[in-house]
């Protein structure tokens, strides 16, 4: 059986530790095995790291921009290979993982402007003969703790940027789709990486705990569940590091009377299914205003429905794949169940699919619940997983309050006509990120991802403009090259 190492100082280590089975979830069936480090593995990676900062931080810009233009490249070149290894370990559809790893190369791209993005800010003359700017400097060691549902994107959301920041960074992924990660990471080193500036760790708790605990590692962040991210959040910055921590979410569309019901069905199909529902800004809820509404969007969802196709990733003419593994598959289905046992009508059924072939597959098939009130446990839940509930409410503002009462704030769109109702929507909402017309309302890479209440923890967002500012520390220096021959008394005021 194969085995899956860390990456180490420039080199792939294989050191006997406890390990953990890698399932392919289309199969059913443990294929690989992840080391998990010990706390002496992660203490090495921190120490290359470590010594590899130095060099690192007084490296040019220009140069450690040019690194990330071959590292694109490579990720370019080596797409289908990524997205093979992703397939096989999440179950995502070879066109969902190729969509992944583009929003994951486009940061790449970001950070390819480092020059730019590090200039700092200058000010000649503030007083006389007195110069003042400021420089943007890197942390040191930084960390980062990332999710099995995006092996590819999420990790590239943080350490292009950390890196071409000047930081050296120990990235610790999911041990339950370990292998494009680690891929990915060894074509940084082909990029012309310095050895030690990046460091890939398999692990768990053991893992994550030894990160949190060392006074080495600076910063740290994080994309997970919310009790997870709280953990991390707090144990981080009880521990003096900067840290950003991503939790989680139930995110709601608002469909108004005037949409356009076909247009709004279709992008309900790919928001709530694709990924198997497997994604932090997934369409789990459509709030229907008005029962006109409800019942032309449950009509039309149960129609469309019927010829979605859910199987291995191998097959490109499915459209979603497997779940992550057989207890989330039982955990989704629990969810379907009690929302059923709760006065929840199931239009659509999709606990028990047969995928011909992969009857050991982890697999739910699409499913549609109507008739969700707040009080059920399948609303409160975030069921990460290819379901999506209607809820009906009489008026646009009592889906408003509905979306804000609840504890996430991650995610949110209208769907409608009405160029009012968008911008007091987009104006009021207490989400972190919105669409109008467009239910994955996730921004670009020049511009920085993050929710609001309990779907972050911590001041800035992922990615683009915050995460230069979440990788760097600002120093001010002020500077004064007076005059020969001009000589001051003693001043005991404040300067000024």
């Amino acid at each position: 059986m194969k085995r899956v190492g860390h990456l180490i100082n420039g080199a792939v280590t294989l050191n006997g530790e406890r390990t953990q089975e890698v399932f392919n979830p289309s199969t059913g069936e443990a294929d690989k095995q992840v080391l998990l480090a010990s706390k002496a593995t992660v203490e090495e990676a921190i120490a290359a790291a470590n010594a590899a900062f130095p060099a690192w931080r007084n490296t040019p810009a220009i140069k450690r921009a040019r690194v990330m233009f071959k590292f694109k490249d490579l990720l370019e070149q080596h797409a289908d290979k990524i997205c093979q290894l992703i397939g096989e370990e999440h179950g995502k559809i070879a066109h969902d993982a190729a969509g992944e790893l583009q929003r994951g190369i486009e940061n790449v791209e970001y950070a390819c402007c480092a020059p730019e993005l590090l200039k700092g800010e200058h000010s000649k003359n503030v007083a006389p003969d007195i110069d003042s700017w400021s420089e943007f400097q890197p942390l040191g060691v930084v960390a980062g703790i990332t999710p099995f549902n995006f092996p590819a994107m999420v990790p590239l959301w943080m350490y292009p940027m950390a890196i071409v920041c000047g930081n050296c960074f120990i990235l610790k992924p999911s041990e339950r789709d370990p292998s494009s990660t680690l891929y990915i990471a060894s074509l940084l080193q082909q990029a012309g990486l310095p050895d030690g500036v990046m460091n890939v760790v398999n692990g768990d708790r053991e893992a994550v705990d030894t990160l949190l605990g060392d006074d080495r590692i600076k910063a740290v962040s994080f994309v997970g569940s919310t009790p997870i991210a709280e953990y991390i959040y707090a144990t981080a910055s009880a521990n003096g590091k900067r840290c950003q921590a991503l939790g989680g979410a139930k995110n709601h569309a608002i469909v108004m009377p005037d949409a356009d019901m076909d247009n709004t069905v279709n992008q309900l199909l790919g928001a709530a299914f694709g990924s198997s529902g497997e994604r932090c800004m997934a369409l789990s809820v459509a709030v229907a205003v008005g029962d006109a509404a409800g019942d032309a969007l449950i009509g039309k969802m149960k129609a469309a429905m019927n010829g979605l196709k859910v199987g291995p990733y191998s097959d490109p003419e499915n459209d979603f794949g497997p779940v992550i593994t057989r207890q989330h598959q039982q955990k989704i289905i629990g969810h379907i169940d009690h929302a059923e046992q709760q006065g929840a009508k199931i239009v659509v059924d999709g606990r028990y699919p047969k995928v011909a072939g992969h009857e050991h597959g982890f697999y739910i098939g699409g499913t549609l619940i109507d008739r969700v009130t707040p009080d059920m446990d399948s609303y409160n839940a975030e069921i990460f997983g290819p379901v999506l509930q209607v809820m009906r409410v009489d008026t646009m503002q009592a889906a408003m309050d509905l979306i804000d009462a609840h504890e996430y704030g991650n995610g949110t769109c209208i769907f409608t006509r009405d160029g009012e109702a968008a911008r007091y929507f987009s104006d009021h909402i207490q989400v972190g990120m919105v669409g109008i017309n467009i239910p994955l309302p996730v921004p670009v890479a020049y511009h920085s991802f993050g929710g609001w209440k309990r779907s972050l923890f911590g001041d800035l967002h992922a990615y683009g403009p915050d995460a230069v500012r979440f990788y760097t520390k600002r120093k001010t220096i002020t500077q004064r090259w007076p005059s020969a021959g001009v000589r001051e008394g003693v001043l005991f005021s404040m300067p000024s």
